[in-house]
């Protein structure tokens, strides 16, 4: 008989010291090159950014290595090179606005929220030891993950910005809850789900050859969706509100395998999104702007279309290879570090390199819904699909509304915009991901 003793967990971190080698000399090649073309020479703290950033992908390298040998050899690589391009576009925006009354240092305070995100990915996989704890903390997660969509709307700690109500300012320093509340938020639905999913996907009446639920099955939909027309009227956010709402349908249908709930919901938000730009003024701006950026009315108006033609014209001029890192001008651009930093991107490397970032977010979503596939438990399965689902959406919502697909909101791509919510939510991400990977794949190796 096989005892514990005999389980082999197969280790992944060859292939992932091989696929880091990649992921530290894309940013510092990229560093190099911004400096090349911005400025004709190599940027002076070139080989301490490499050298820090190699030092960085080693430390968290070699914590999966100790701790978590049979976590997921891509997520961790292909999140860092992210990041690190990311950061070496930052430090592009500050050469270009060197000198000038707009000056910035915003790659250096990037390049320290790296640091942190990176250390909170790594305490995640140190001190998490179990991910089915999480369960635990079903209803706790809720109450926290609603207090941290809440938060924003509070007089003198939230504070509005280009329209939309989603940052609070704590000691000098904004912070965006609402990526904190998306991981909360996540744990709560496959929590939730994963105990409820019998009762939702019962029978019920079968119209045009789709089963839908019963009338008295629909109350958590229901509640989630008031709860994000609620976050897209008071806060003026599409984005979260798509965002929350789109997280929970998609838990709700890998729980019950229903179809009929994603057409629910996608009734449901779009009824309540086309009301709300119907009744509230400040929706229908939003709405206004989305819909006729190019009205020279709307462009001149304050709040008006300015920021999104611009980074529309940025893409256009990068084209099918873009101008080169350092030889464009994104700095055009309103926000162009945060809000609009895949325009940033699109301008200087082009429809190519994009598309090659966006596979990098295809394989980091792929290998978080490898991840849930091999789960034993229902709930790991519900929470690492959920998670993989919403850096999709997100990202989604981000590039959706920088090329004018879907109205603009104020989220941030990824690892790769400005901002030290974002990055450290993310990161915290990839660490639950990777702390999940390895339970997966050693439960595989458990006789």
């Amino acid at each position: 008989m096989a005892t514990v003793a005999d389980v082999r967990i197969r280790s992944s971190r060859r292939a992932e010291g091989f696929l880091l080698a990649f992921a530290i000399a894309i940013p510092v090649s990229a560093y190099a090159l911004v400096g090349l073309g911005a400025t004709g020479g190599l940027p002076a703290n070139v080989w301490f950014f490499g050298l820090g950033t190699a030092a960085l992908a080693i430390a968290g390298h070699g914590a999966l290595r100790a701790w978590a040998p049979a976590a997921d050899p891509v997520l961790f690589p292909a999140a860092f090179a992210l990041n690190g391009v990311g950061l070496a576009m930052i430090y592009r925006l500050d050469l270009e606005r060197a000198g000038t009354s707009n000056a910035s240092h915003y790659a250096t305070r990037q390049l320290a929220w790296s640091v942190i995100g990176v250390t909170l990915a790594v305490i995640v996989i140190v001190f998490l030891r179990d991910h089915r704890v999480l369960r635990r903390f079903t209803y706790t997660t809720m109450v926290a993950g609603l207090a941290c969509l809440l938060l924003p709307l509070l007089p003198g700690l939230g504070h509005e910005r280009r329209g939309a109500r989603l940052w609070i300012e704590v000691f000098g320093l904004s912070f965006q809850p609402a990526e904190i509340a998306k991981i909360l938020l996540a744990i709560f639905f496959a929590g939730y789900l994963v105990t409820h999913r019998d009762n939702l996907a019962l029978a019920g009446p079968k119209v045009l050859g789709i089963r839908f639920p019963r009338l008295r099955d629909l109350g958590p939909i229901v509640l989630a969706w008031v709860a994000s027309i609620a976050v897209l009227v008071y806060e003026k956010d599409l984005g979260t509100s798509m965002l929350f709402f789109g997280l929970f349908v998609a838990i709700l249908y890998l729980a019950t395998e229903r179809l009929s709930w994603v057409l629910i919901g996608v009734g449901l938000f779009g009824a309540g999104a086309i009301a709300a730009g119907t009744v509230f003024p400040h929706v229908a701006a939003r709405y206004n702007v989305w819909l006729h950026a190019l009205d020279p009315a709307v462009y001149q108006s304050a709040g008006g279309s300015e920021q999104l033609v611009k980074g529309l014209f940025g893409l256009a001029n990068g084209g099918l290879f873009g101008t080169g890192l350092g030889e464009g001008i994104p700095g055009q651009v309103p926000l162009a570090e945060s809000d609009f930093i895949f325009s940033s991107l699109g301008e200087e490397l082009g429809l190519t390199g994009l598309m090659a970032l966006l596979a990098l977010y295809l394989l980091i979503v792929e290998r978080a819904f490898r991840t849930a596939i091999g789960m034993r438990d229902g709930f790991g399965k519900l929470l690492a699909a959920g998670l993989g689902f919403a850096i999709a959406l997100q990202l989604f919502v981000v590039v959706g509304g920088v090329t004018r697909l879907i109205p603009l909101t104020g989220l941030t791509t990824p690892f790769l915009a400005y901002g030290g919510s974002s990055l450290l939510a993310n990161w915290i991400v990839i660490g639950l991901l990777l702390r999940m990977s390895h339970d997966s794949r050693r439960e595989e190796a458990s006789p």
